[in-house]
């Protein structure tokens, strides 16, 4: 029997490769994303710490200064948490170019792996072509084997 060569294997390795390099770069771009959802977390957490402050000062002796000054982190970090917001947006848009890549990459490798299967099965189809031809002509042999030794024995 003879050996299956499929004679496009080396594309098919090559969208191989193209897919494992688009599955990292989205991987890397989710774990942008994931930091940066970290960051906003993280200054949610410094805003809140500052509005506790704020409820402490009203509730003690009040002290016109620190209340300017928290009520300005109170203001920065708002500005904060919104520009942090814009990066969060950017990091999902790139999170999402990233995952239609890979979606269109992953298609082209199925395409061609689905190539490659009916270039196999039809492969098969051959093989067993020529095998039954093969199996033709040796019954043919044989009976025209067997008919020569009738005829010599006849005569």
């Amino acid at each position: 029997m003879a050996r299956f060569r499929y004679r496009m294997q080396s594309i098919l390795d090559i969208k191989l490769k193209m897919e494992t390099q688009a599955k990292q770069e989205f991987a890397a771009a989710q774990q942008r994303l994931n930091e940066e959802e970290e960051k906003l977390a993280a200054l949610r957490e410094r805003r809140a710490e500052y509005e506790r402050r704020a409820r402490q000062q009203l509730l003690g002796a009040l002290n016109r200064r620190d209340m300017a000054e928290n009520k300005e982190a109170l203001l920065r970090m708002d500005e904060y948490i919104a520009m942090q917001h814009i990066q969060i947006r950017k990091a999902e848009e790139k999170v999402e170019q990233a995952r239609e890549k890979l979606a269109e990459v992953m298609k082209e490798r199925k395409s061609h792996e689905t190539l490659k299967d009916k270039a196999f099965e039809q492969f098969l189809m051959d093989e067993k072509k020529q095998e039954g031809k093969e199996v033709d002509e040796l019954t043919s042999y044989t009976y025209g084997q067997k008919q020569k030794e009738k005829a010599v024995v006849e005569a």
